[in-house]
């Protein structure tokens, strides 16, 4: 995303579009068979997405779209969406932007940032369009048109709007902050609900390894809060790392105290124990 100067916000959001029962598989194949040259995997593809659905008890057989639950639904998904969007938002950026336009898209999710508010808008009335010809939609609640960069929270201040909003994106919620030396810094920290959801999946498989020993339980919540750390460990994020961290910590008293109704270990020993091995 371009911060150098005021950007938008593109118009799509997490998950702006999935391809569901709705989603015509003529034009999957039609851009499965653009990229994929073996007629044999093709047609092993088409087999799969006429496969039966068993549930409850009963088997149906949808003709449209993909089961999102199967194990080549995002791969396709994927590939649709290349065509579908990618190519075209690249195409309408070279020929239809006044400014400029960056798109960052993972899966379904799709941030898009312009230059010019008047670029988003048509940008958007022109992606509707664009996904109503494929069968597609957009999330009515994940779309969003924000004005992010640097003299945002000078134009919010002028109109007297307070804080420039912020938007939700793989994991992190993006903020038009300030450094300490008072200029603008492009802030990045992890989504509260993530985190949560992630602590309460923590505190759920704990009690599976409490009669583990104490190295192995020390070593197994190093490499939770490791890979938590590999992914959200970035500039500006120190502080939702630290409680991260920290919430870790508590987890485990509880997990050595149901190990035996006579073991009682205090705050101190915890902390010793996870300086010793849940990484910093």
């Amino acid at each position: 995303m371009r911060c150098a100067r005021p950007s938008w916000r593109g118009p799509a959001g997490e998950r702006p579009a999935r391809v569901r029962g709705s989603a015509r598989r003529e034009w999957l194949v039609r851009f499965l068979e653009h990229r994929i040259g073996d007629t044999r995997i093709i047609r092993l593809i088409q087999k799969w997405l006429k496969a039966a659905i068993l549930e409850d008890g009963i088997v149906t057989v949808d003709d449209r779209g993909t089961d999102q639950g199967s194990v080549i639904s995002p791969l396709l998904a994927n590939i649709y969406l290349h065509y579908v969007l990618d190519l075209w938002a690249e195409r309408w950026r070279r020929r239809e932007a006044a400014g400029d336009m960056i798109i960052v898209r993972y899966a379904d999710d799709v941030t898009i940032g312009f230059e010019h508010e008047g670029d988003a808008r048509r940008f958007l009335d022109a992606m509707r369009a664009r996904f109503e010809e494929f069968e597609l939609s957009l999330h009515p609640d994940k779309i969003r048109l924000i004005e992010f960069g640097r003299l945002a929270a000078v134009n919010h201040k002028q109109r007297g709007r307070g804080k420039p909003d912020s938007f939700a994106f793989l994991g992190f919620t993006f903020i038009c902050g300030k450094s300490r030396t008072g200029r603008f810094q492009l802030q990045r920290k992890t989504r509260s609900d993530r985190m949560r959801a992630k602590l309460k999946d923590i505190k759920a498989q704990t009690r599976q390894p409490m009669h583990w020993s104490v190295p192995k339980q020390g070593k197994w919540l190093a490499q939770i809060v490791s890979g938590h750390f590999e992914y959200f460990a970035v500039p500006t994020n120190f502080r939702a790392l630290q409680t991260f961290r920290h919430r870790v910590t508590n987890l485990w008293p509880s997990t050595l105290r149901r190990r035996s109704q006579k073991d009682s270990y205090m705050w101190e020993r915890v902390t010793k124990l996870a300086a010793d091995y849940l990484p910093s």
